[in-house]
């Protein structure tokens, strides 16, 4: 029978069929104050703060006028975009389905299509000045394996990025533990005045995720993938 919680410091009693690390999600979920303030908030996600706090403190939104979303589901990021840079026009991509945002051009798509860049980049109507990436790869429960399988999103993320920004444009992207990779990190920085990598408060203690904040894009625009002539 135990279904009931507390008001405070919440605990799931274990109930049949569910199992033990459901449970501490479940209690996880219940106790943490980004998901109450997302509810009181209206954001979809307590993602959102993260990107919240990364522009307190790097100011990646500011004169933000095209931006694209990487991995939008379930769409908090954009809606901080959309909330502080009201102005801007935003792309996101995700697989999976995202209900509509206001203001945001959404696209049920695989980022890694070979149509994917320039279906954003027409989304947009020209090339972004912020490239956002909170996407992370479906984990399979080996811990090696699943660095390498989001650490090649965020390389993909990234020379997307250096493709398509307009100069001066930045690269916000989750990487995991230990950072960037030393290739990428050497990419990123041949082409970004400033790289740095910021944990933000939102993300809990226990995660393994960091953000590289990469700024100040150096390079002209090159021609992104699928985005060549016929």
């Amino acid at each position: 029978m135990a279904r009931g919680v507390k008001d405070q410091g919440k605990r799931v009693k274990t109930a049949r069929g569910r199992t033990a690390s459901s449970v501490r999600w479940l209690e996880r979920q219940l106790n943490d104050p980004y998901v109450k303030q997302a509810k009181a908030d209206g954001y979809r996600s307590r993602a959102a703060y993260k990107l919240i706090e990364l522009d307190d403190r790097f100011a990646v939104l500011k004169e933000a006028r095209r931006v694209v979303d990487l991995g939008i589901a379930p769409g908090g990021w954009s809606q901080v975009v959309r909330r502080r840079r009201p102005q801007a026009a935003v792309a996101g991509i995700d697989l999976l389905p995202v209900e509509p945002l206001e203001g945001v051009t959404i696209l049920e798509l695989d980022f890694l299509a070979e149509e994917a860049p320039g279906a954003l980049l027409a989304a947009l109507g020209g090339p972004p000045d912020l490239v956002l990436s909170d996407m992370a790869a479906n984990t399979v429960g080996h811990k090696q394996t699943d660095h390498l399988r989001t650490m090649g999103l965020v390389e993909t993320a990234a020379d997307f990025a250096i493709a398509t920004l307009a100069p001066g444009g930045g690269f916000v992207a989750k990487v995991l533990a230990g950072g960037t990779d030393p290739e990428l990190l050497a990419l990123l920085k041949t082409h970004f005045r400033t790289v740095k990598h910021a944990k933000p408060p939102a993300s809990r203690k226990g995660s393994s995720e960091w953000y590289v904040i990469a700024q100040g894009f150096k390079g002209g625009i090159e021609t992104p993938p699928g985005m060549g002539e016929s």
